[in-house]
């Protein structure tokens, strides 16, 4: 059975590497922003999406019946058969931005939420240009029609999707409706159980992408693995029928090559290049890279290094690097909704630089690009994510197929970003066969897509005879063995501490990629006292003393940088629905324990140089 589970998912593999469509640098595109106030229903029963009978309307049969569901509403002029429907009388909200935080009401809810956005547009590219609409993210299904005619559906809450809508687009009165359903289940990932808030809605931007007729769909530009000096990649055009010219160049530096594509518009290429000044966190430098063909030209911001693992270290552009780190929820936590924005990416990461961080680890799920581009520009480097997580169905074939798209979709966004060293696989999840082909699979289709960076996942230790192992198989398939630790809060006394004890057989660099302890911002009392500022202080002094004595230590990410909210966490008058392990309150307060890590990773950069 699990033999031919792993078969079956290879060759799942192997499709989503041959025919993904997802369009490419969007902020450097020609777009139209649809982002502001959207018009809104709350349909928890879904009435607008099935008939009395519970048949969704938006089949063949039923469209030809009714044009009472909600997607044929611009097809009706604006006004709908059943009269309970009004989408111009109805309230607004914010896009992007999540249901929850913008409505009290809206809090707790798992459902279905219908948008609607009216538009004008007018192409403004000569000869035939098309046009997509682009959707950074939208939480969790999403199923998409303009004017009337469904474009189609996208699952997952975390990563971009677009669609054509050349054809449909209108001059004037352009209607553009979503029905977003942000209900948990168990075959969905995440599934059901998480310990973050499930918030709803079109979170990131929405935008209207105007390309050629054959344009510039992806592309991979990066360092050749193994080396420092040759660029190596490929160019994918869309809609093209011919071998065309395609001109690669980095002005800065004088760099200009031609490659030519097949007649499936797509060129592979290696050059060698000897003037680069590599990325890192202490000189993020970002060259203006140049893709232009005889129909279009597309500029990105692209900084090069390389990253490794080798001997038990991780090494960046030649060199051993420690990395000093902090995990983050996609979370403005003084907002308390979801992170969305240049601003919010700015707000984080600021702090992390604050706190003396050369990394992040975006938990757990991928994050926002401005985040990404953010992290580009400012020398963060980043551990992305997607939310295999706690309980996921690893025996479920379609579960599998979520994960797999999720982890295509963010790797296809981001590979051109050099502040991205790791893609992680999943979080904290139990061992078993169906597992360890599940997670295998996704690591064999992330070398595929990318070797040029380094895969690992965040497991779980256990103790034997008094000695802390990582025995998870799957740590064997990783690039970088990360785990989770909780001792002094969930089991332990922070006293304990420095003595646990600790053995890695997988000769890799090891994270811990999760510890702390939950304090509320001003609670203060003695070190023994629980959500006591003195008691999470007190076991960050001790933890770093055990990690002091662990040689194959190459990082670590605290949980976490800030407060965020979370349904799990209903402590009365401590977490009141927030998870208070936050270096930094809601209120954006630093708390004593930020101080000590603070001071730890001053001293570790200071004995760096």
């Amino acid at each position: 059975m699990i033999r031919a589970f792993f078969v079956f998912i290879s060759l799942i593999c192997f499709s989503i590497v041959a025919h993904g469509q997802l369009i490419t640098n969007i902020p450097n595109r020609t777009t139209t922003s649809l982002n502001g106030k959207w018009h809104y229903i709350i349909d928890p029963y879904e009435t607008g999406y099935f008939d009395y009978r519970y048949r969704p309307y938006d089949t063949d049969e039923n469209r030809k019946k009714s044009s009472a569901a909600f997607f044929n509403y611009a097809k009706a002029k604006n006004k709908l058969d059943r009269v309970e429907y009004d989408f111009d009388k109805s309230a607004t909200l914010l896009v992007p931005g999540d249901w929850n935080s913008q409505d009290d009401k809206l809090l707790y809810y798992e459902g279905t939420i219908w948008y609607k956005k009216s538009f004008d547009y007018k192409k403004t590219g000569t000869g035939h240009p098309r046009v997509f609409v682009h959707f950074g993210a939208v939480n969790y299904i999403a199923e998409v029609y303009l004017n009337g005619e469904k474009l189609g559906t996208h699952e997952g809450g975390f990563t971009p999707f677009d669609f054509e809508v050349t054809d449909i687009l209108k001059v004037e009165n352009n209607c553009l409706v979503l029905k977003v359903d942000n209900t948990r289940f168990k075959e969905a990932v995440p599934t059901v159980n998480t310990d973050w808030w499930n918030y709803g809605g079109i979170t990131r931007d929405v935008k209207l992408v105007e390309v050629p007729e054959v344009f510039i769909r992806d592309y991979f530009i990066q360092l050749k693995k193994g080396s420092d000096n040759i660029i190596a990649g490929f160019v994918q055009l869309n809609n093209a029928e011919k071998e065309t010219e395609i001109n690669i160049s980095i002005p800065e530096i004088d760099f200009y090559k031609k490659i030519k594509t097949d007649n499936r518009g797509r060129a592979v290429f290696e050059f060698e290049i000897n003037k680069l000044i590599l990325w890192s966190p202490e000189n993020p430098k970002l060259y203006k890279v140049i893709i232009s063909s005889q129909y279009e030209t597309l500029t990105d911001q692209i900084g090069f290094r390389t990253i490794e693992s080798k001997n038990g270290k991780i090494i960046l552009n030649g060199k051993p690097i420690f990395l000093r780190g902090i995990c983050l929820h996609e979370e403005n936590t003084m907002r308390g909704g979801r992170a969305y924005s240049d601003a919010d990416a700015l707000i984080a990461l600021t702090w992390a630089k604050e706190l003396n961080c050369n990394f992040m680890r975006l938990a757990h799920y991928p994050h926002n690009e401005h985040m990404i581009r953010m992290a580009d520009k400012m020398g963060i480097l980043l551990w992305e994510e997607i939310p295999v997580y706690w309980t996921v169905d690893f025996t479920n074939y379609q579960t599998y197929g979520k994960a797999r798209s999720q982890l295509t979709e963010v790797i296809t966004r981001d590979k051109n970003r050099a502040s991205v060293i790791i893609w992680s696989m999943a979080n904290e999840t139990p061992q078993s066969d169906a597992r360890y082909a599940f997670l295998k699979n996704l690591i064999s289709l992330t070398r595929q897509m990318d070797d040029t960076r380094l895969v690992s996942a965040a497991l779980q230790h256990r103790s034997e005879k008094g000695v802390n192992i990582i025995d998870d198989p799957i740590s064997h398939e990783v690039d970088i063995v990360a785990f989770n630790q909780y001792i002094g809060w969930y089991g332990g006394h922070p006293k304990d501490i420095p003595n646990v004890k600790w053995a890695f057989d997988q000769n890799k660099p090891v994270i811990i990629s999760e510890f702390g302890a939950g304090a509320l911002a001003g609670l203060h009392g003695d070190r023994e006292t629980r959500w006591t500022e003195e008691y999470a202080e007190y076991l960050y002094e001790q933890t770093i003393l055990m990690m002091k004595k662990m040689p194959e230590l190459q990082g670590v990410t605290p949980w976490i940088l800030a407060d965020f909210r979370s349904p799990k966490r209903v402590l009365p008058y401590i977490q009141d629905g927030w998870n208070r392990k936050g270096l930094i309150s809601n209120t954006g307060e630093k708390k004593k324990a930020f101080f000590v890590m603070q001071k730890w990773y001053a001293e570790i950069e200071g004995n760096k140089k």
